[in-house]
């Protein structure tokens, strides 16, 4: 991966974490929504939650400084904030099950123009297994994608329909790429925001499902 993907990568994070509000209880998935952590402003009090088991995940350790006895769902080292807490993963899909996450913040493979989800598995590929995505998807008050706009073959990952089998029908709220920001509502996408250099023509020209604009598109900060 060169500079210019991990810049990426941490641009579409970091606007990710705009949408993270003081008080929430927030799920973060593997990959680019774990690097939202960093963004969210150091006076919220916001709880991460993990569904291995953990209230209040915290920071990556120090090199040298992790415990080998805690990690974030995606077996990667992390800390544990003050008052934080530990619990069965019973529990902690408790919690999710019964929609008490503000937010969760997913990645993705595809997204249809209805908000359908499909992030767990490309067929043929192997796969450590669904996770949390299905509950995730379904349950949280709000749900967040990010992901790269084009796939690795040029293909746009906003589809009319997904391609791929699916993580969980029309659950999501916002999609956050590397070119855009793209508002699922009422079974529409409107495009929002555009990331610099990208002008709404560019992203109107490389999604595959069609996009309302919306009336006063801004530029992503």
């Amino acid at each position: 991966m060169g500079m210019g993907d991990i810049d990426l990568r941490h641009r579409i994070a970091k606007r990710a974490a705009q949408e993270i509000e003081d008080g929430m209880i927030v799920n973060l998935g593997i990959g680019i929504p774990t690097l939202a952590a960093d963004y969210i402003p150091s006076h919220y009090e916001v709880w991460l939650h993990a569904e291995n088991g953990i209230m209040g995940a915290g920071a990556s350790p120090l090199q040298g400084e992790e415990d080998p006895n805690l990690c974030n769902a995606g077996g990667f080292p992390i800390t544990l904030t003050k008052g934080g807490s530990y619990m069965d993963s019973t529990t902690a899909f408790g919690i999710i099950r019964k929609g008490m996450l503000d937010m969760t913040i997913l990645g993705a493979l595809e997204v249809s123009s209805q908000g359908d989800l499909a992030n767990w598995i490309v067929p043929g590929k192997r796969v450590p297994g669904m996770g949390g995505a299905i509950e995730l998807a379904q349950k949280a008050k709000k749900v967040v994608v990010v992901m790269s706009h084009l796939d690795k073959h040029g293909r746009s990952k906003v589809k009319t329909a997904c391609s791929l089998p699916l993580t969980a029908k029309a659950c999501v709220d916002l999609i956050i790429t590397d070119m855009a920001v793209i508002e699922v509502k009422s079974q529409l996408l409107i495009l929002r925001e555009v990331m610099p250099p990208f002008q709404p023509e560019d992203v109107i020209r490389a999604t595959e499902a069609p996009l309302i604009l919306a009336p006063d598109v801004k530029s992503v900060v």
